[in-house]
């Protein structure tokens, strides 16, 4: 039986692999997820905002008292743009390749052009074999319009992967008016994997002492409906590789995906609840489904039931909706 798989142009042995999440933030737990068994896996995202703080932090240092006397500038070394934790992420890269044998993608949550470009650089030459862009720009400002959102993704897009000469993922969410244009156009700028979809930090409330809190950042079990979809949708249409990274708890959940079209199905949040180990229990109901089927590869399950693949695409389409529509009356 043929488990391997191919994403962004990486070679995997099997779909499987670690999305970002606090589990890649040590070497400890790196070596861990590669024991438990994921065939790749995607650091913890390095957060510009948190790299522009540090740099803010140090230049107020620097600054401070550097009119009281001369000799007060010598107090501490100016570094530059040196950030603690970027090179602590750049030497967590270099050493999970030297550790390890599967591939290593260095993950960025980027604000700025500059930021983006000057990151996924110091990465690839760190080691990584490809990098994953986390995508959210939706500022809350009603004077910026939806078209002016999306040139920004494809702008971003198109100079990160112009900056580097590895593999370029894009991390996205959901909300766009036409997100199937949007992935055609992000497609267009040659990036190598768009996967789907970032799960957002999002607000609640506390109603008893009427506090903003963030909500839950794990998906749940029955998660993985708007990426399956879209993963249907697309495949077959575009150049790019397609991942799924939402609410995959069990085998069922990654073999829908895989059915969908997906060349990668990522793992987090089942991984922090249930161990890294986990991933062996997913394969094996993967293998046991394939079995019963008559398969023999991977390659031979991906996207049977894409929309381009079945008998019935009008089940993607708004008919499909009017029907369960029909049959819930009926009932």
């Amino acid at each position: 039986m043929d488990l391997s798989s191919r994403y962004m142009g990486l070679d995997l042995a099997h779909p499987l692999m670690a999305s970002a999440s606090p589990l890649s933030m040590t070497l400890d737990g790196i070596r861990a997820l590669e024991d438990a068994g994921v065939s790749g896996l995607v650091l913890f995202s390095l957060f510009e905002e948190q790299l522009q703080a540090e740099q803010d932090f140090d230049d107020l240092l620097q600054l401070y008292g550097d009119d009281s006397f001369a000799e007060s500038l010598s107090f501490l070394p100016r570094h530059g743009h040196y950030s603690e934790a970027a090179e602590h992420y750049l030497e967590l890269i270099r050493k999970a390749k030297d550790a390890t044998n599967i591939p290593i993608i260095g993950s960025i949550n980027g604000v700025t052009s500059d930021g983006w470009i000057q990151y996924a650089k110091q990465m690839e030459q760190a080691g990584a074999d490809g990098l994953e862009l986390h995508l959210y720009y939706h500022p809350p400002s009603l004077d910026i319009s939806g078209r002016e959102v999306e040139a920004h993704y494809i702008e971003t897009a198109r100079r990160v992967k112009q900056s580097v000469n590895i593999p370029v993922a894009l991390k996205l969410d959901p909300y766009f008016s036409a997100f199937g244009n949007m992935a055609k156009q992000l497609d267009q700028t040659g990036v190598d994997a768009l996967v789907m979809f970032n799960r957002l930090l999002m607000q609640d409330f506390r109603i008893d002492s009427l506090q903003i809190k963030s909500a839950p950042p794990y998906s749940h079990p029955g998660d993985i409906a708007l990426p399956l979809h879209w993963i249907a949708v697309l495949y077959g249409k575009l150049k790019t590789s397609l991942a799924a990274t939402t609410g995959v708890y069990c085998a069922d959940d990654a073999i829908k995906y895989l059915l969908a079209g997906a060349d990668s199905v990522m793992l987090a949040s089942c991984l922090i609840k249930h161990g890294p180990e986990h991933v062996q229990t997913i394969l094996s109901g993967i293998k046991q489904w394939m079995e019963v089927q008559g398969m023999q590869s991977i390659d031979e399950m991906r996207g049977i039931m894409s929309e381009s693949a079945v008998p019935n695409p009008e089940a993607f389409e708004r008919l499909s909706y009017l029907s369960t529509i029909a049959a819930g009356k009926r009932a």
